[in-house]
């Protein structure tokens, strides 16, 4: 049980106990009708405290039994009283305060307070990033976890609000999903929320709903984990260049709200309290900086490393491009196209795109292109450069609807991986990806053709 929970089951069983001494006192002034007042809210805290028993521990917890038999204890005092009999009414009032006795006992030997985990993913894409940390979790006993999925919205040109998303339902079947309307954070105050969307309001492509933004979730709990749905370029505090490319991610909200901040590697960690030090202006800080910042690794890298190419779920459709007429497999390469390019070199990245489809479209024979987006690049493009979506997008229509290659805009990117044996493409966290699973990466320039 949440120690939330707990503590306000044993407040609510203290306040029967004051409850049980007040009615003694009234039956015996012959006040019956406040007495059956009490009893009357003492019977539907009673049933309600069982229901949140039940949810928390199950429904054989011997604590319910003993609730319910309390619950009919009650009432029967209730209709004794209509029968203005006071005298057996004491009787009865002194059995429940027997029964709340035992009650309060099973509450103290049979329930364990459990800590209670809960994890705030908001694009399924990216849940990789959370996953492995799930895993252990729950596969802890001690804990009570839960997996619930925020709702965003993309932006308008404005920073408005445009439209609202929900992917709770695109989650893998193994993992348990709550729905977030059915979680009430002020509520149950969970011991640790994790979260992988630093931004808050910073995003101009997309923002979860404000509620849950980390300036709000820590509030709520005792300990705010940000794990980062990306991972960078490995880079040490020598490389003066890299470090400025880092310095907006290690400044974002979820950084700097979040009680813990999980990243990639020791070195990263050395470069986020360089930068986070650098920025408060005071070399003091260090040492808050360095117990907050985390060196433990990526779990991306985690959920790439588990899955292997012989045991990837392959779509059927996939299949019939990759296997070749003799049986055998081609090979694959994995190409992955960025935000970043798209609106730095605009129609040239179209161009550059084009130019990598036709050249794999003439070797299709021995090479199968497996083409992944970035997962918000529609989002993006069509909010910051919608002439550009427009043609991009002619682009993708006209590639899926030809059928020799793949495109693959699923939230499943280990899956890509495992079935890749190269990558080709923009600078990205699937490059680094890549890297780890001992890939070959090659980086594409929108300047040079016929690569």
């Amino acid at each position: 049980m949440q120690k939330a929970l707990k503590e306000q089951a044993d407040n609510f069983l203290q306040i029967l106990g004051h409850a049980h001494e007040i009615c003694i006192q009234t039956v015996q002034k012959r006040n019956y009708a406040v007495v059956c007042e009490i009893l009357s809210d003492a019977r539907q805290g009673a049933i309600e405290l069982g229901k949140r028993i039940e949810l928390s521990e199950g429904a054989q917890t011997a604590a319910i039994a003993l609730l319910e038999q309390y619950c009919e204890t009650a009432y029967q005092v209730y209709q004794t009283l209509a029968g203005k009999t006071a005298a057996d009414a004491v009787e009865l009032l002194k059995e429940l305060e027997k029964q709340l006795a035992e009650i309060k006992k099973s509450m103290e030997h049979d329930i364990r307070i459990r800590p209670e985990v809960v994890f705030l993913p908001y694009k399924a894409s990216m849940w990789d990033s959370l996953e492995s940390v799930w895993k252990a979790a729950r596969a802890d006993e001690d804990y009570d976890v839960y997996v619930v999925p925020i709702p965003y919205y993309d932006k308008n040109p404005d920073g408005s609000f445009g439209e609202w998303h929900y992917e709770g339902e695109m989650y893998p079947e193994y993992v348990p999903v709550t729905a977030y309307e059915d979680y009430n954070l002020a509520e149950r105050r969970p011991d640790m929320i994790f979260i992988h969307n630093p931004y808050d309001s910073c995003n101009y492509v997309t923002s979860v709903e404000p509620h849950f933004y980390a300036e709000n979730l820590r509030k709520y709990t005792k300990q705010l984990v940000y794990i980062p749905y990306y991972i960078l370029g490995n880079i040490t505090v020598d490389d003066k260049q890299a470090m400025e490319e880092v310095r907006s991610f290690s400044a974002s909200p979820g950084v700097l709200y979040a009680d813990k901040v999980v990243v990639q590697s020791e070195d990263m960690r050395q470069v986020y309290i360089r930068l986070l030090t650098q920025m408060s202006g005071n070399e003091k800080r260090r040492r808050y900086w360095e117990n907050k910042i985390l060196g433990l690794g990526s779990p991306k890298v985690d959920k790439v490393l588990e899955v292997k190419k012989e045991e990837a779920d392959i779509p059927k459709g996939w299949m019939t491009v990759i296997r070749k007429p003799d049986g055998g497999r081609k090979k694959v390469v994995l190409y992955n196209t960025g935000i970043s390019a798209l609106l730095q070199h605009n129609e040239r990245m179209l161009a550059k795109i084009q130019e990598v489809l036709r050249i794999f479209k003439e070797n299709r024979n021995e090479i199968v292109l497996l083409w992944r987006p970035h997962p918000l690049i529609k989002a993006t493009i069509s909010s910051m450069r919608p002439k550009l979506w427009e043609m991009y997008k002619a682009i993708v229509i006209q590639y899926q609807a030809e059928g020799w290659g793949i495109y693959d805009d699923t939230p499943q990117l280990h899956r890509a991986i495992a079935v890749s044996d190269a990558y080709y493409g923009d600078k990205s966290s699937v490059a680094e990806l890549c890297r780890n699973a001992g890939m070959p990466v090659m980086i594409q320039n929108a300047y040079r053709m016929g690569e």
